[in-house]
């Protein structure tokens, strides 16, 4: 999967401390891309847009 032009952003679920650093790459034509901001180059998780949104949609309550 080619990801080399994932705009990568910090959720604003991470926290400034250094921990629990998440990114987002939403600008990716049928996808969007997470992975660990403190592992670039590590793993990520690829979702189809409408179950990102139901995945997000389901944690905004939680906090």
């Amino acid at each position: 999967m080619e990801l080399t032009g994932a705009r990568w952003r910090k959720s604003s679920r991470s926290n400034g401390s250094g921990g629990n650093c998440v990114e987002v790459a939403d600008n990716l034509s049928g996808l969007v891309a997470v992975r660990d901001s403190k592992d670039p180059d590590g793993p990520v998780l690829v979702f189809e847009p409408e179950a990102w949104r139901a995945f997000v949609s389901l944690g905004a309550g939680v906090r």
